[in-house]
């Protein structure tokens, strides 16, 4: 081996302690996301046994949203004021702590405060993790991090149901929220003794922009909320949701408008006149809605058409789960290799096609056809979302990462739930078209048919900012050749 290739191998070998803290970070994810979908399976369960309507539980659900929207926009400023480690502690506390709290609530207004709790320090696991590992990995070494913290992201949801269909059906609903005791334990434990130190930069950091803060988590909150009241209304249209959605919408605008005209506001929202970072942050957008709004079809397939339970619809969806394991075990060295662009337009495509399957689902569709179909758009999906978000790292200065991560996990959460709602309203009309329930079930199937119509579209739409990616990588990458000195310049340029 030539010494220049030796050089290449140390200089992209990853230190033994960015392990570490990829464990701690993944740690926390996999506690965030998972929580999310155990819950969701345990709505009827939790309405019987607090005595309540299921009306009223479903703020289990939505009041861990809220928080979440609420919280995630501060991430990137408390994160410089206090320092990164401290706020991953302080959040790992606050979401096993309310964890601990939600299996003790005695009735449905005392879940759903707890959830509250959870909600706060889950919102900033996910944007400081991220912060901490971009900043440890170095450029060199983001593709391949990127992968690894993606596995709880795209795994948490498939193998989600069937863990608490199983805790519900042999333990009881409190063990949905006791079994992130022992995790996070573990992660505050790991954290102590695994994450680096940093500084609080209080300068740095200036006075919170408190106007701005008001501005963007109420409107985050408004359009979470809306999303939300879509799947009761039974429409897209219906006053409770469109109010307080465009009130939202509203409300995000004028902190973006604010936000171009004062010298440090809440997030550095110019990060998006660089080109490659919109694109990178318009799939991610795109991919957020295609991939979590899907997540709720299969389930009510199996559940609704093919009559199966809970834990045999959990282990009906793992097949998903493989393929995106493989795909992120790929996608990192996909990424050195191509760049981000390509690997998530590969992957989208891939996505694609593999819906079309899904398109076309019977009432007698063969388990084997959809395990396998699903293993493939699995893959698609592992090869798309991680690469997209780590493109969008690597345009970037260190000191925008802080404003970046914020950004990307509120478009990826935002996508999901629009994605959610929307793909829940087509379902439910759907459905009501073919009959209701009891209509037979190749009429159900073929509203989950028209249903993955949609998600074929937004899955089509996500595509086309990834060209664009692509392209501007390919000219970064030109300009390294002939001139290494130049091609940062000309990603930053890329506006």
């Amino acid at each position: 081996m030539s010494e220049t290739s030796t050089s290449r191998a140390t200089a992209s070998r990853i230190e033994p302690h960015v392990w570490r803290i990829v464990i701690v970070v993944v740690l926390g994810m996999i506690m965030s996301v998972l929580d999310t979908t155990i819950v969701n399976v345990a709505l009827d369960d939790l309405s019987r046994e607090l005595h309540t309507s299921l009306t009223d539980i479903q703020w289990v659900a939505t009041g861990y949203l809220l928080a979440l929207a609420a919280v995630i926009p501060i991430s990137g400023w408390a994160a410089t004021r206090f320092g990164s480690r401290r706020l991953y502690l302080i959040s790992l506390v606050l979401f096993t702590l309310g964890s601990a709290l939600c299996g003790f609530a005695w009735s449905s207004g005392s879940l759903i405060a707890f959830r509250v709790l959870q909600g706060v320090g889950g919102g900033m696991l996910a944007p400081i993790g991220q912060m901490i590992l971009v900043r440890a990995a170095g450029p060199r070494n983001l593709p391949k991090i990127m992968s690894a913290i993606g596995v709880p992201v795209i795994l948490a949801p498939v193998f989600g149901p069937t863990l608490g269909g199983l805790l519900l059906e042999h333990a009881g609903w409190k063990w949905i929220f006791f079994v992130n005791i022992p995790i996070g334990v573990a992660a505050v434990s790991a954290a102590l003794r695994l994450l680096p130190h940093d500084q609080a930069q209080k300068e740095k950091a200036g006075s919170l922009d408190a106007i701005g803060l008001a501005l963007l988590s109420t409107g985050l909150i408004a359009v979470t909320y809306g999303l939300a009241q879509s799947g009761s209304a039974g429409t897209f249209f219906a006053g409770k949701v469109l109010v307080p959605f465009l009130l939202g919408v509203a409300l995000v605008t004028a902190f973006v408008l604010r936000a171009l005209r004062i010298p440090n506001p809440l997030l550095n929202v110019r990060l998006y006149a660089n080109r490659a970072f919109a694109a990178a942050s318009l799939t991610t957008f795109c991919l957020g809605a295609a991939l979590f709004g899907a997540m709720i079809l299969m389930p009510l397939y199996f559940q609704t058409v093919r009559g199966e339970d809970a834990v045999h619809t959990g282990l009906l969806l793992i097949p998903q789960g493989v393929g995106a394991a493989f795909a992120m075990g790929l996608s990192g060295r996909a990424t050195e290799r191509w760049g981000g662009g390509m690997t998530a337009l590969g992957g989208g495509i891939v996505t694609v096609v593999t819906t079309i399957p899904f398109v076309l689902l019977g009432g007698a569709t063969s388990y084997w056809l959809i395990g396998l179909a699903m293993v493939l758009r699995g893959f698609g999906i592992g090869m798309s979302m991680m690469p997209s978000m780590t493109a969008a790292f690597t345009v970037l200065r260190p000191d925008e990462i802080s404003h970046a991560t914020p950004q990307l996990t509120v478009l990826q959460r935002v996508g999901g739930s629009i994605g959610t709602a929307i793909l829940a309203v087509v379902l439910q009309g759907q459905i009501r078209s073919a009959g209701g329930p009891s209509a037979s079930a190749d009429a159900l199937a073929g509203a989950f048919g028209t249903a993955y119509v949609w998600v074929l579209g937004v899955t089509v739409v996500a595509l086309l900012p990834t060209i664009l990616l692509t392209m501007v990588e390919r000219r970064a990458r030109a300009a390294h050749q002939e001139h290494p000195v130049a091609a940062e310049a000309l990603i930053e340029a890329a506006a």
